[in-house]
């Protein structure tokens, strides 16, 4: 395949001529990475419950893996700095397939601890679904950057969806092959974090980022010091990251809301479903609009949509099924304008040398909210109550809110 740098230059408003073929492969990669994703998050809890016989541990089992998706954001920027974004994706779904290998080995084990560290690799996998949005924008139109970032987003709700469904079978043809219970999901989250790694490994290539622009430089300051010189930046990552936290927070405690009100799994299975279907099913409709009408008024509907979620999950009772179930989904539609509209404002408001570092930055602080965010809502419920918790995320939108409505308002004449 002929080298991208030896291409001549695209038109400066026409496509890049590799940017079909990335999007492509992201596109693939992200399917088969929602799956492994999603296998996980349907069993990883009861799996460490049932291992250890403690529903505290179940609870540590997300926590792990969030927190490992936290860790690996930052060797995936030095490593996208250094090599590109195909040695930064495949760094990533590496250590999501070495983790999944080793959960199933826990598994078969009976071992909640190794089950525990292998999760926190499988965050690995989780990272690199969420860096692949920004590899979509290295070759982009300024004016199509969100409309591709988001095409990579919604692509991971093919692989959200089919993950759960897939892991009861997966589970039983492992049992039917000898493995222990547990095991067969995991293997079957391996396979796919497996081929997500070998395929961006193969066919990403030219790689977008070292044939976007200028170098980038590996110093870890960089990042650091580009937030700190740049405003929009810095709105940009904390606008993501409150998305994330509020997100993460209302939806963990959720179905133990309903579980008050005795809903079935199927009602609580649901309700989830729908949730996640308005987090990344409509992501197209965020990145047209931020890239029609701008990053700021994307990001202040995203704004909207998760207050009014957090406002009606504030007044819902365990047994309103059909309010929470609104609630969810609003609450997915808000995290998805704020995720492509703030790195579509975080990637264009730093100097392409800086991306990598920023971004991994970003991605490093919205997982450590997120984390953050699920540990202080189980305190919350537990010591006040779902309201409670639903009414804090509110006026974590608040500020928010303000701080992009001053930035809109004080924008330059004809902006």
């Amino acid at each position: 395949m002929t080298a991208l740098s030896e291409t001549p230059a695209e038109p400066a408003l026409g496509r890049h001529p590799a940017q079909r073929r990335v999007l492509a492969v992201l596109t693939a990669s992200q399917v088969l990475g929602g799956i492994g994703v999603a296998t996980g998050v349907a069993i990883s809890a009861l799996a460490a419950a049932t291992l250890s016989g403690s529903e505290t541990i179940g609870g540590l089992a997300q926590t792990s893996a969030v927190t490992g998706a936290a860790v690996m954001a930052i060797p995936m920027a030095r490593a996208a700095a250094r090599h590109g974004r195909r040695a930064a994706l495949t760094l990533a779904y590496g250590s999501g397939t070495l983790g999944a290998v080793i959960a199933m080995v826990a598994a078969t084990l009976d071992s909640w601890p190794l089950l525990l560290a292998g999760l926190f690799l499988f965050g690995g996998g989780a990272a690199g679904g969420l860096a692949a949005r920004y590899a979509a924008t290295d070759l982009a139109r300024p004016t199509h950057a969100a409309r591709d970032l988001s095409v990579v987003v919604w692509a991971t709700t093919i692989g959200s969806i089919a993950g759960p469904n897939l892991a009861q079978p997966a589970d039983d043809l492992g049992r039917t092959l000898g493995l222990s219970e547990w095991a067969g999901p995991y293997a079957l989250a391996a396979a796919a974090y497996g081929l997500a790694m070998l395929g961006v490994f193969a066919l990403l290539r030219p790689d977008p980022l070292q044939n976007a622009g200028p170098k980038t430089t590996t110093r870890r300051s960089n990042g650091w010091q580009a937030l700190r010189a740049t405003p929009r930046a810095r709105l940009a990552v904390a606008a993501i990251v409150v998305s994330h936290m509020v997100m993460v927070s209302v939806m963990t405690m959720t179905p133990v809301h309903l579980n008050h009100g005795h809903a079935s799994l199927t009602v609580v299975g649901i309700v989830i479903s729908l949730h996640i279907a308005g987090m990344y099913a409509l992501s197209p409709v965020a990145g047209w609009l931020a890239d029609r009408h701008g990053r700021i008024p994307a990001l202040l509907v995203g704004m909207a949509l998760l207050a009014s979620a957090a406002a009606l999950a504030t007044v819902s009772a365990p047994h309103h099924v059909t309010r929470l179930t609104i609630a969810l989904v609003l609450l997915g539609l808000g995290w998805s304008f704020g995720l492509v509209a703030g790195s579509a404002l975080l990637t264009e408001s730093v100097p392409p040398a800086q991306r990598p570092a920023v971004q991994g930055i970003s991605d490093l602080m919205m997982n450590g909210g997120g984390a953050l965010g699920g540990l202080a809502a189980g305190a919350i419920v537990t010591v006040f109550s779902y309201g409670t918790l639903s009414a804090i995320a509110v006026l974590l939108v608040l500020p928010m809110t303000a701080a992009l409505v001053l930035t809109w308002l004080r924008r330059p004449p004809g902006a």
